[in-house]
């Protein structure tokens, strides 16, 4: 008999590949290309993007290999990984954006569920399968410089999108498969810290993923954006930014479901994390058009604004389906948040709203502080069925009230909030 944890919500197998958890071993990937072999030099002032790519490019050319990043500071530019060549930050490496957004290439990829003409990433891998990024040093975003234009902007236009600031990611991966990233710290994204876009076989281990809350808010530096991905599992991460720490994107718009450039993400498992300060650990959108079979479990939060977060936009059919939160402790201000969602949404001409659906999620075996329990609103523009709330104790400092009439078969099992049963109505 197949077990429970052995499944994905919808009653499909998780395979064999979900459990198999190997360090990269850096030793039998390739030649080890040291940057300072390459006349690259400890500085942290000095922009080096072209010494470091001609390294990118000669292990390329010479079948592929490792580029290593030595201990000390080293400042560049977008770079650009190519297939078997891979990047290990030793311990002590900095990796480390310009806060010159001239220095970052301005490149077809994807952006906020997008396929657009955008600003490239510090480190950008395309087409490369088996692409490894690991080792214990740091990828340093640099972005106080982007957080202070970009508040400044909002000031001067509160209608400026997040777009309109010019902002390098930190890490972007496209179009690849069997990719692990592992061990390394990026913090300090001008933008989204780590962005994956049709990728199938992600595994990201052992990160710890940060952006600051104050003095200057990090803007939209979201830890981890899966965009269009199959087979995820992120596990033994830290992740603390000022916006979603995972956010599952994947198009957005009247016809999203009809470019092919779009799609869903499917069988996610989320596990044995720490969540700081985040505007929500796991979100579905807001640019998303299908996320199904997410496992989100055995995680800590703490100082959460909100555990789960289902971005419900009226100018995309969404579906997010077959989600289950599992084994959750600590604090949030929200255990369950599900609005519409009306920042910068455009119906391209179209008049009537795209209707879309949550159903099928489930939260079990979650103990809980919070401000509100269910941070819900009803709406015409979305449907909500087959929700499960089993085996919760929440303590809910300000609203504690649970609207089940908002959800068509509402399923609550030794539900206790605030010391006292809840019964199904």
């Amino acid at each position: 008999m197949v077990k429970a944890q052995d499944q994905f919500p919808d009653g499909s197998i998780i395979t064999p590949w979900f459990k198999q958890i190997e360090p990269t071993r850096v030793a039998i990937l390739g030649k080890a290309y040291r940057i300072t072999d390459f006349a690259v030099e400890q500085d942290s002032m000095l922009v080096q993007t072209e010494k470091i790519q001609a390294v990118i490019d000669q292990a390329y050319e010479a079948g592929g290999g490792v580029i290593v990043v030595p201990r000390g500071t080293f400042l560049s530019g977008s770079l650009f990984f190519k297939a078997n060549t891979h990047l290990h930050l030793e311990e002590g490496a900095v990796l480390k954006g310009s806060d010159d957004i001239a220095d970052f290439a301005l490149r077809l990829t994807r952006m906020e569920g997008q396929t657009l003409k955008y600003f490239s990433a510090l480190v950008n891998a395309d087409n490369v399968d088996g692409f490894t990024l690991s080792g214990k040093g740091t990828l340093d975003g640099n972005g106080l410089r982007y957080w202070k234009a970009f508040w400044l902007r909002r000031a001067f236009n509160p209608n400026c999108t997040n777009m309109d600031e010019m902002r390098p990611r930190v890490l972007y991966v496209s179009n690849s498969k069997n990719v692990q990233i592992s061990g390394v710290h990026m913090k300090n994204s001008p933008f989204w810290t780590s962005h994956y876009y049709n990728v199938e076989n992600l595994k990201l281990l052992d990160l710890r993923i940060t952006a600051p809350e104050k003095p200057v808010k990090a803007p939209s530096s979201d830890a981890i954006d899966l965009d269009v991905c199959k087979n995820v599992l992120i596990k033994n991460c830290y992740l603390s930014v000022n916006d979603d720490a995972i956010a599952l994107k994947g198009g957005k718009g009247p016809r999203a479901d009809k470019d092919p450039n779009n799609g869903g993400n499917a069988n996610i498992i989320i596990e044995d994390c720490a969540f700081g300060f985040c505007h929500s650990a796991l979100t579905c959108g807001s640019e998303s058009i299908l996320s199904y079979n997410v496992i989100f479990r055995n995680n800590t939060l703490d100082k959460a604004k909100k555990l789960l977060q289902l971005k419900m936009r009226p100018d995309t059919p969404q579906e997010y389906e077959h989600i289950l939160i599992e084994n959750v402790t600590g604090n949030a201000n929200s255990l369950l948040f599900v609005k519409p969602w009306t920042q910068f949404f455009d119906l391209k001409g179209e008049q009537d709203i795209k209707l879309s659906y949550a159903r099928n999620i489930t939260l079990r075996n979650v103990t809980l502080d919070c401000d509100i329990l269910f941070d819900v609103n009803k709406s015409d523009q979305y449907q909500l069925s087959n929700f499960t709330f089993d085996n919760l104790t929440v303590n809910a400092s300000k609203r504690a009230n649970i609207q089940q009439e908002y959800v068509t078969d509402f399923q609550l099992k030794n539900v206790r909030v605030n010391g006292k049963p809840v019964a199904k109505k």
